[in-house]
């Protein structure tokens, strides 16, 4: 019989411990010699990324520690790992080198980085017999925004590398056409982000290796490529948005330019890594892809797109390939956790990688859910209501609300089994994540709806949602509170300072100064350093915004306690911000907390700060909220 126990009392088997077990898990998955291999975040290893390989009954290391799969470009890193004439080549995270193994051991295939800002590799793919490819980042100054990039050929025994082609200011790898004659790759220039325009090149090469001037073939200023892939010699596939929804189309290297199954969907994704994939060719005109976080499969010869394994809601784009007949990738469902699977021809699911024996009746069901603003635009949300078998609560009562905001802005919550979210789940807290204006996933009209209306867009739909659900008796309106990281993290310092609505939030790794944040003297690097024009409007005409809409400026109207989160090692968004935030706080009477974590970057990857973040946070609603919160160690709040 269940306990009576006020909502957030409630203990559960769903330790921060086992949250940080599933905070790492597979990425960067690929098909090696008819084996799958793929790349493992280990938060128990100080977040190290080992290269693994399935085998009967599992998975063994291809690399030992303390090699580190993982690299830095563009900051949010590029597919670290390539076979290339059957040497196993990747990026090392320690000094960024690219290296080789082979059967007598590791060693380096690019030089120590003499530069101010050092010498980053990313986005690997076999090249040219004997090389393999990739996108080379060099510091050339001081500041962040002091990067020039190269599309490089790296001979893998060791015989150094020669520039291959610098189209833009930032490219993807070049991908050799079958006949070794042409190779194309995609790229853009300031101020565009790779989701609002790119260009599809394509060059000769010639008998020595070398590029040959390079032709635009598709994309553009209003056009994105997220995903470029040989076909023939002469033909390549690409996913590109002309009619607002990125869809697979057949590229002539010579013209036209054919989509191949016209949909309002989704078939692609924001670049945030390159050498992500989307879509995998299967043959007879058949391709897998991923319609917003799921498999399909499009059929050329009836224009279709039919899901498959629909029990699987969210695979990952840095995980999909084709083995034999069947399709391999990363996928995880509502309620199962991101696997390594493989999905035959007749849609039947295996996993590659076990899943771990979870307390099923702990774990909220995902439901989507759709809400509408006062100005009627619609707003999608993944909701998690309160989940546990051992308790109830009190007849009458109503479960605290918390607001998750992804990031990106330009991201997506699909509805999967998210062990973060059960922990609070579990407890009695209900979850909402909102796919906010501006969210991927949904077409390029609603991601522009966040276009010059960042602080504003994005908060006013949280509000929406966070209002209707307590309206309809699914959460108590006087305990709401809003948690997110990075670009969701300025959305929760932007909620908490702008409205009214939230008793209290979490602020992880965010941004708070947005002039202090941007362009070439900003504090972030290079991939973003102009994001902010397209988000709150160019410089210096849109001034006076970035002042009104900044958390900062803001932080003498801000509603309620707040709880902030930051990596000390973060150069996308860099601690002085927080610092700064942080400093003004003292004195206020308003409580607040700020736990700064050595070692960590833009998001946490070890164990231990995985841990010490989620129980913090739970301890700190507690606190500010009005419960116990029993099996966690109090926060200590500051005024």
């Amino acid at each position: 019989m269940s306990r009576i126990s006020p909502y957030g009392t409630w203990s559960s088997p769903i330790t921060a411990a086992e949250v940080a077990a599933a905070g790492g898990g597979p990425q960067w998955l690929d098909v090696v010699a008819g084996e799958v291999w793929w790349a493992e975040a280990r938060p128990g290893e100080q977040g190290r990324v080992a290269l693994v390989r399935a085998v009967p009954g599992g998975a063994e290391d291809v690399l030992p520690a303390p090699w580190n799969v993982r690299n830095r470009l563009h900051e949010y890193g590029g597919r670290p790992w390539a076979v290339a004439d059957g040497v196993v080549v990747f990026t090392h995270w320690v000094d960024q080198r690219v290296y080789a193994l082979r059967e007598t051991g590791v060693a380096p295939l690019t030089p120590e980085p003499a530069q101010p800002q050092g010498v980053r590799y990313g986005d690997l793919r076999a090249g040219r017999a004997g090389e393999v490819w990739a996108v080379r980042e060099r510091g050339v100054g001081p500041r962040p925004t002091d990067v020039e990039r190269e599309l490089v050929a790296i001979a893998v025994d060791g015989g150094g590398e020669r520039v291959l082609a610098a189209s833009h200011h930032f490219l993807t790898v070049p991908k050799l056409s079958p006949d070794g004659r042409h190779a194309a790759w995609f790229g853009w220039d300031h101020p565009a982000m790779p989701w609002d325009g790119t260009e599809l090149c394509v060059a000769p090469v010639a008998e020595d290796g070398s590029f040959g001037p390079h032709r635009v073939v598709a994309g553009g200023r209003d056009v994105a490529v997220c995903q470029v892939e040989w076909e023939t010699d002469s033909t390549l596939l690409a996913l590109l948005d002309p009619d607002g929804w990125w869809n697979l189309h057949r590229v002539g290297i010579d013209g036209p330019v054919t989509n191949l199954a016209p949909v309002e969907r989704e078939l692609g994704g924001p670049l945030w890594k390159a050498g992500s994939r989307w879509f995998v060719p299967l043959g007879g005109g058949r391709h897998a892809v991923l319609v917003s976080g799921r498999l399909a499969v499009l059929d050329e010869a009836g224009g279709s797109v039919t899901p498959v394994a629909e029990e699987l809601t969210a695979w990952s784009s840095t995980g999909l390939a084709v083995l034999g007949d069947a399709v391999v990738g990363i996928a995880g469902g509502p309620v199962r956790e991101p696997a390594v699977v493989r999905v035959g021809p007749d849609g039947v699911v295996t996993d590659l990688t076990p899943q771990p024996e979870l307390p099923s009746a702990y774990l909220p069901m995902p439901q989507e859910r759709v809400f509408t603003t006062d100005a009627g635009e619609t707003v999608p949300v993944v909701l998690y209501e309160p989940a546990n078998p051992d308790f109830a609560a009190p007849e009458g009562e109503l479960p605290p609300l918390l607001v998750h905001v992804h990031g990106g802005p330009t991201g997506q919550y699909l509805p999967v089994l998210d062990l973060e979210v059960a922990y609070f789940t579990s407890r009695g807290f209900a979850v909402a994540a909102v796919n906010y204006g501006g969210s991927t996933g949904f077409g390029r009209a609603y991601r522009e709806r966040l276009r010059e209306q960042w602080g504003v867009v994005d908060v006013a739909d949280c509000v929406a949602v966070a209002e209707a659900l307590a309206a309809a008796g699914l959460a108590d309106g006087a305990r709401l509170a809003i948690r997110g990281g990075s670009a969701g993290g300025f959305t929760a310092a932007a909620s908490l300072t702008t409205t009214k609505t939230y008793r209290a939030g979490t602020v992880m790794y965010p941004v708070l100064d947005l002039a202090g944040w941007t362009g070439a003297e900003g504090d972030t690097h290079d991939f973003e350093s102009r994001y902010l024009d397209g988000l709150i409007g160019p410089l210096p005409a849109a001034k006076q915004r970035y002042v009104e809409r900044s958390p900062l400026a803001n932080a003498a109207s801000l509603a309620g306690p707040v709880l902030f989160q930051q990596g000390l090692e973060d150069r996308i968004c860099p601690p002085e911000q927080a610092d700064r935030f942080v400093a003004g706080l003292a004195g206020r009477g308003i409580p607040y907390a700020y736990q700064r974590f050595a070692g960590e970057q833009h998001g946490f990857r070890q164990a231990a700060t995985i841990v010490a973040a989620l129980e913090a946070e739970l301890s700190f609603y507690g606190q500010v909220l009005g419960f116990e919160t029993p099996g966690v160690a109090q926060l200590e709040l500051s005024r």
